[in-house]
């Protein structure tokens, strides 16, 4: 069976996005021959200008392991009117019975439930030899309404749509709506202005207003009727399967408990993976994903290379059981490393608490694959995931590792996405993320934002001002709020909504949570005050955005309330997410 992936691209101008395109337009033009070229070109104008349209245009492609596009669908968007109008959908010639196309459809049906719309409308050729004169398509046409009628989406009937604009037209398509399983009962006032909406919006030049007025002027029936079932001997489809977005994908780092420091006073300790664990599944909102397999690429494209090989052959170079913790620091002359791999680890670390031992690379490397899993699978439509690992990652730069971090999770996962749009990073960590600040500092298609103790008194110490702001292009892509030693939940709140605006604003395609449990009260690395019902607020903000997330596990060393923490947080975040099935 072919593997592959769904997903939806916002940015057309990307490198990777580009080269789809060009697989989707070849496919468009073996489906659709008649279509001229300005009208594939304008496919581009439409995702780029949503204004001009009236619409935005969401392109989402299959594409197997090696990015061969194997079907695609274009589906419009109209927010005014709160429904969704699908202009095509077709897979790559091919094998028969892929199921390419019923995987993008179901895509395409989550996307219209995640926006809790009235449903989904198309346009299919007709089934009734009567409306045609060329006889040839009847076949498939046929075959193309069973396929809907699978998803209970059928003809809307008793109107005039399927009159030909001119008298040379001939096979004058039905419309078709797909209600999404929720047994809408559309009112012919609304069904007239959706109906206008699609004629004025689609076809601009096309229908002329004498047209658009008799087919709105035939909407009798109030509510509108639907065909009955043709080819589905039933009364109602199959059950519909629920829209992802209200499932959280989570993906455990299983190695971690591989990496454990047994000495006094070394915090992070594998019991803080099973105290989040124990208490999120009580949610019954996860689901348990296996983590996959990257390779090395994708750490060298945040990482040096250099320190990444060195990380890995000082880890395998040690004793079970033994650890060497940075103890001198070459400010002088960075430029002539010292060869003693003891010595060197002082060179790629900014503090002396971190340790290096036999086990700390494959563990920190196997957390990479559940941050990189988390983010391949928004790609493949989740709305949400979670990479629950250890050790931590947001305080590993480019060159070195430090904070117990040892490779940036969430800025690899940045990274990787962003070769499909653009990407925020919000670091609620309580220190702050200078990881992903310095990695991204120079690019504008990352947008870090750090809310953190002042590193007048907080770790790292060195960066979290408010003064960093980017350089070069990313000058103005970075932004810190460095806040007081001593913070209430309710003053934190209200640094969360600023920093959620702003992310906002920029309107990424996706965005990663550095999520970080050690704002809370008593944590022993923090001074700030927040309690379990803090965390729920905070994640009832952040269950309002409509982006992609990609929540990556930092910090918190509470055991004894870091679980109960996690879970009133998510409690939170569902609560604004979950779908009000019964509008």
């Amino acid at each position: 069976m072919a593997i592959f992936k769904i997903r939806k691209i916002t940015d057309p101008y990307l490198p990777s996005n580009s080269i789809a395109i060009d697989q989707v337009f070849s496919i468009l033009r073996t489906h659709f021959p008649t279509v001229k070229e300005e009208k594939i070109n304008e496919i581009l104008e439409q995702m780029k200008d949503p204004l001009k349209y009236k619409f935005s245009s969401n392109l989402f492609v299959a594409e197997d392991g090696k990015s061969n596009v194997k079907g695609f669908a274009i589906l419009f968007y109209m927010p005014d009117k709160n429904f969704f109008y699908l202009d095509y959908i077709a897979v790559k010639p091919g094998k028969i019975s892929s199921g390419v196309g019923g995987a993008i459809y179901e895509r395409l049906r989550e996307e219209a439930q995640m926006h809790k719309s009235i449903g989904i409308f198309m346009e299919c050729l007709p089934d009734d030899e009567k409306l045609c004169n060329d006889k040839s398509e009847i076949k498939q046409n046929k075959a193309r309404l069973a396929f809907y009628e699978r998803y209970g989406a059928r003809p809307i009937i008793g109107t005039k749509y399927e009159t030909n604009v001119n008298p040379d037209d001939d096979c004058p398509p039905y419309l078709v709506f797909d209600d999404l399983g929720n047994d809408i009962r559309l009112s012919s006032a609304d069904a007239k202005k959706i109906i206008r909406a699609i004629l004025e919006r689609k076809y601009p030049t096309y229908c002329p207003e004498d047209y658009i007025k008799m087919i709105i002027s035939s909407i009798q029936d109030d509510p509108i009727k639907l065909r009955e079932f043709k080819y589905i001997v039933k009364e109602r489809p199959v059950e519909i399967r629920e829209a992802v977005k209200d499932e959280i994908a989570l993906i455990i780092n299983d190695k971690h408990d591989i990496h454990h420091v047994k000495e006094v006073g070394y915090i992070e300790s594998p019991i803080r993976i099973s105290s989040i664990y124990k208490e999120i599944t009580k949610l019954n909102a996860f689901k348990t994903r296996p983590s996959r397999g990257y390779p090395d690429k994708y750490i060298t494209q945040v990482h040096n290379p250099k320190y990444v090989n060195y990380f890995k052959t000082v880890c395998d170079k040690l004793a079970p059981g033994k650890s060497i913790y940075p103890y001198v620091f070459p400010v002088r002359n960075a430029t002539r490393p010292p060869k003693d791999y003891t010595v060197l680890a002082g060179y790629y670390c900014i503090d002396t608490f971190t340790p290096i031992n036999k086990n700390a690379y494959l563990a920190a490397r196997s957390g990479v694959n559940c941050a990189l899993t988390g983010a391949e699978l928004l790609l493949e439509g989740y709305h949400s995931a979670y990479a629950l690992i250890r050790p931590p990652g947001h305080h590993a730069e480019r060159d070195v590792f430090g904070g117990f971090c040892y490779f940036n999770n969430g800025a690899i996962a940045a990274n990787f996405l962003s070769k499909y749009g653009k990407v925020a990073i919000l670091d609620i960590d309580y220190h702050h993320g200078n990881g992903q600040q310095q990695i991204f500092y120079n690019r504008k298609d990352v947008y870090t934002v750090s809310i953190h103790g002042n590193p007048s008194f907080a770790y790292p110490y060195f960066s979290g001002f408010p003064d960093e702001k980017g350089e070069d292009e990313g000058e103005g892509f970075n932004l810190n709020y460095p806040l007081k030693e001593a913070l209430t939940g309710e003053e934190y709140l209200s640094y969360l909504k600023k920093a959620i605006q702003v992310i906002k604003g920029f309107n990424p395609a996706y965005l990663i949570i550095s999520l970080g449990f050690d704002p809370a009260k008593g944590d022993p690395t923090g001074t700030w005050s927040l309690t379990a019902t803090d965390f729920k607020n905070n994640g009832v903000e952040l269950g309002k955005l409509p982006f992609p997330i990609l929540f990556v596990q930092e910090g918190g060393y509470k055991n004894r309330t870091l679980g109960v923490n996690a879970r009133n947080f998510f409690d939170g975040y569902l609560s604004s997410r979950i779908l009000k099935k019964n509008r």
